[in-house]
């Protein structure tokens, strides 16, 4: 047990890392767009997500309240641009693959703490766990730099006219679930190194061999 030390650290961060990487699939507010015209959309700010794009109205709503509506991109076809169909994807696979880092690493430690005579399953567990976190954490970050990328050079989305929304913002910027993504990055890839570098002990057989 005391050689695990690390690998003890690479769960608790791969579980960090995991339920960061999936609020951030889950929250919209990725892209925050910031438009001229009011009339709509009355904050003069909409939030776009991977999944749907919402902005607050003062439409239809009696006077002194407002609401939230929101635009599911499925129906939207070829106007979604590539980042967010690469971050819909991408997002999905390093969920299902944190947790089967979770996974792995959970059956080498119970192994560990049993002090199980098969040692050498330990290490493949560990390093199984320790693939899957890496893999994890770049598929996070390949979406959450693209779309970064997308948020610095102010590109624009062909949204339809049901949506309400213009095709390019006067400005834009980073969302909130940009950055939950890259803490989700360095964790995942903490966790995977933590875990690839698992070593079995020199016990005194060994050394007597």
């Amino acid at each position: 047990v005391s050689t695990s030390h690390l690998q003890l650290a690479a769960f608790a961060l791969g579980t960090v890392g995991w339920i960061l990487c999936t609020v951030s699939m889950g929250i919209v507010e990725w892209r925050v767009w910031h438009v001229d015209n009011t009339t709509i959309i009355s904050s003069g700010i909409a939030w776009v997500g991977i999944w749907k794009v919402c902005f607050i109205s003062y439409l239809h709503v009696s006077p002194g309240y407002k609401e939230q509506f929101c635009h599911k991109f499925s129906g939207y076809g070829s106007s979604v641009p590539h980042e967010i169909y690469a971050a819909q994807g991408l997002l999905l696979i390093a969920m299902f693959m944190g947790l089967l880092g979770l996974t792995a690493t959970i059956f080498a430690l119970r192994n560990v703490c049993m002090g199980t005579t098969h040692k050498t399953l330990i290490t493949r567990f560990f390093l199984v766990g320790g693939f899957f976190y890496v893999f994890s954490g770049l598929c996070v970050l390949i979406p959450v730099s693209w779309n970064f990328y997308s948020v610095t050079h102010n590109q624009s989305i062909a949204f339809p006219p049901s949506s309400y929304m213009p095709s390019s913002p006067v400005a834009q910027e980073a969302g909130a679930a940009i950055p939950i993504g890259i803490v989700a990055v360095i964790l995942l890839l903490l966790s995977g190194t933590f875990s690839l570098s698992y070593r079995l002990p020199v016990t005194a057989n060994t050394i007597t061999k």
